[in-house]
């Protein structure tokens, strides 16, 4: 293992784990947490609706790659290699996540199922801003599922699905602010769109953000449109 990946976090992407069993690994805490559970929310028969992982198209992955794998975002591929862990001989791709000074290790055989992707090309990406331009569908159900979905589409890797959360959730001026629940959400959504736009224009994340948010600004938005929840999920 390099230097570089011995300091970074590692995750084994493996069915079955990967690791050695001398290995200790730590489970990477979530990116988000959902509100905690309150009095009178649904128990496993009300869980929101989770975006299923879409396997990605097959694809060839080359070291310098520049890749999206769904609960990390934009990474870039160090490294492709055959190794020998825990008595199976797998070639697994080593992606890092400079950002967050982690590295993942997938491998090929498994890249697919994981949701590993290229990115997004502009036609694609373009597509995700036209979602931006639409009006906010905000569904009549409690914030706390609201909040678990918007995340699993975060999580998606989807940046059409990214786009929908940035679309409900934008405030344009003299419009309601956002709670903070809902700014860290929405600031979540934003960082993982940007970070894909940069990789594709060669820029640095925060001129991405910049960009992201002087479209924003653009686009003037008529009231929300109410969508219909579940019956038993309704507010009062």
């Amino acid at each position: 293992m390099s230097k570089a990946a011995s300091s970074a976090q590692i995750i084994e992407e493996t069915v079955p784990a990967v690791a050695a069993p001398e290995e200790k690994r730590a489970a990477p805490e979530p990116q988000f947490r959902s509100p905690p559970k309150m009095p009178g929310m649904p128990g496993l028969h009300g869980r929101p609706q989770i975006v299923p992982r879409t396997p990605a198209a097959k694809e060839t992955f080359v070291e310098g790659d520049y890749v999206v794998y769904p609960t990390h975002g934009v990474g870039k591929v160090e490294r492709i290699a055959t190794e020998d862990i825990a008595g199976h001989r797998l070639e697994l791709i080593h992606i890092t996540f400079e950002e967050n000074r982690m590295t993942l290790r997938v491998p090929v055989s498994k890249a697919r199922s994981a949701g590993l992707r290229k990115l997004a090309t502009q036609k694609q990406f373009d597509d995700a801003l036209a979602i931006l331009k639409g009006r906010a569908r905000i569904k009549r159900t409690m914030w706390s599922r609201r909040a678990q979905e918007y995340e699993a589409k975060i999580n998606s890797g989807d940046p059409i699905a990214i786009a929908e959360v940035v679309r409900d959730l934008h405030r344009n001026a003299g419009q309601p602010d956002q709670s903070f629940s809902e700014r860290q959400i929405y600031e979540a959504a934003m960082d993982r769109l940007a970070a894909e736009l940069a990789a594709l224009d060669k820029t640095e994340k925060a001129v991405a953000v910049q960009k992201l948010a002087d479209y924003l600004k653009t686009i003037v938005k008529s009231a929300p449109e109410p969508v219909e929840g579940d019956a038993d999920e309704e507010e009062g």
